[in-house]
């Protein structure tokens, strides 16, 4: 489901669906690929850590760019930190304003996996997913850095 060239060309610089984040929980999202270190792809450093480039979009009529700023300045980026997420950076794309786009580090698939099940079930996290409702589509594309580049 890796859809967006965009998302893409950010990724070269430096599991995927739609979701609404909404208190009621949808279908299981798909598994994470393999990812992290001792890959066996070419070209891919031995000792990269599992990279998750995240695009949100805001619905139409579903909420407001700024409110999800303000739900990460204020609150996820420090149960993202409480759950083991290293944050790598977060953009606002100049020609869409209704997108945020973020990566987040993780030592590999299986530490995302526990990382992402613990937020999700944190009370905290799902008291300000209500108190913050905002409606997005959800692009995210799991990656490893390259041998050569500078960020492993």
């Amino acid at each position: 489901m890796k859809k967006s060239v965009y998302a893409l060309s950010i990724a070269a610089l430096l599991g995927c669906g739609t979701f609404a984040q909404a208190p009621a929980r949808g279908p299981a999202p798909a598994p994470t690929p393999a990812c992290g270190p001792d890959l066996q792809m070419k070209n891919v450093s031995k000792d990269s850590r599992c990279f998750e480039l995240r695009t949100y979009t805001v619905k139409e009529g579903a909420g407001n760019i700024d409110v999800l700023h303000a739900r990460f300045r204020e609150h996820t980026n420090m149960l993202f930190k409480k759950h083991g997420m290293t944050i790598v950076g977060f953009w606002q794309p100049v020609a869409k304003p209704d997108q945020l786009i973020y990566i987040l580090a993780y030592k590999d698939a299986a530490a995302r996996d526990k990382s992402w099940a613990a937020f999700q079930a944190d009370p905290d996290w799902v008291k300000v997913r209500a108190e913050m409702a905002v409606t997005v589509s959800v692009d995210n594309v799991f990656m490893v850095a390259t041998d050569y580049g500078p960020i492993k």
